[in-house]
C-alpha cells in the first residue's frame, strides 16, 4: 500500500468521518450532553495544533495533534462508555484505510485512546489533546435551549461567556483564562464537575514541561 501524508483537510473530506460525527452528535443530543460535534471537534483540532506550534514542535506533529483532535470523540457514534477506547480503534482503520503510514495512525490512536477522564498522557499529542479538549467549555456548546430544565452541566458550560487558553514558552505555562456569569452559576459549581479534567490538564502540561494555571473572572486558582 502506498504510503500517504494524510492531512486534515482529508479527514474533513472523508464521508465516513462526517457520518460518524453526524451520529455521535445525535445520540449525545438525544442522551442531553452538550455539544460534541463538528464545532467542538474544530475547536479543538485548531487548539491541540496551536499548543504544539507554539512549543516548536515539527509541522507533521502539529498536523498529526490537528487530525486527532478531529477525531478524537468519534466514539460517540457508537456510543458514550468507553467512547475514547472505542475511537481510537476506529481512527486507527478510517486513517490507515486512508492510506496513512501505520506509526502515525498509530499514534493518533494513542492520543484518541488517553484523552478521556480516567486514562492519561501518552505522547505529545495526547497532551495537547488533553488540553485542547477539557478547556473547551463554553456556553456555545449547550444544546439544550430551556434554561429552566438546565442541569449541571449546561450551567456551567452556559455560564461560560470567553474562553482561552494561552500558551507561554518562556514562562513554560498553559493557562485557561475563563469569563463566568457568577448569576448563571457560582465558580464551585465549575470545580464540581471540572476538577477531575483540570487534573488531568495539570498532568498534560507536566508532560510536555510546562506548569497550568486556571484563571477565573481575572482570579489565579490554580
Amino acid at each position: 500500500m502506498d504510503i500517504n501524508m494524510v492531512t486534515l483537510d482529508d479527514v474533513k473530506n472523508n464521508p465516513e468521518v462526517n457520518a460518524l460525527l453526524k451520529i455521535a452528535q445525535k445520540q449525545l443530543e438525544i442522551r442531553g450532553f452538550t455539544e460534541h460535534s463538528f464545532r467542538h471537534v474544530g475547536r479543538v483540532a485548531k487548539t491541540a495544533s496551536n499548543i504544539l506550534k507554539e512549543l516548536g514542535f515539527d509541522s507533521r506533529e502539529i498536523e498529526l495533534a490537528k487530525i486527532a483532535g478531529y477525531l478524537h470523540d468519534i466514539g460517540n457514534s457508537a456510543n458514550r462508555v468507553d467512547h475514547a477506547h472505542t475511537g481510537a480503534v476506529m481512527s486507527y482503520n478510517i486513517l490507515t484505510g486512508m492510506g496513512m503510514d501505520y506509526e502515525e495512525a498509530g499514534e493518533i490512536m494513542l492520543a484518541v485512546g488517553n484523552h478521556d477522564e480516567g486514562s492519561g498522557t501518552a505522547n505529545n499529542i495526547s497532551a495537547a489533546l488533553i488540553l485542547a479538549d477539557k478547556s473547551d467549555v463554553h456556553r456555545s456548546r449547550v444544546t439544550n435551549k430551556d434554561m429552566s430544565t438546565f442541569d449541571i452541566h449546561d450551567r456551567v458550560n452556559y455560564a461560560v461567556v470567553e474562553s482561552a487558553l494561552e500558551v507561554d514558552k518562556q514562562k513554560k505555562k498553559v493557562t485557561l483564562i475563563l469569563t463566568i456569569d457568577t448569576e448563571i452559576c457560582p465558580v464551585m459549581d465549575y470545580f464540581e464537575i471540572f476538577l477531575d479534567r483540570m487534573k488531568m490538564n495539570r498532568g498534560a502540561a507536566d508532560f510536555l514541561g510546562l506548569s497550568f494555571e486556571l484563571v477565573i473572572n481575572e482570579n489565579r486558582l490554580l
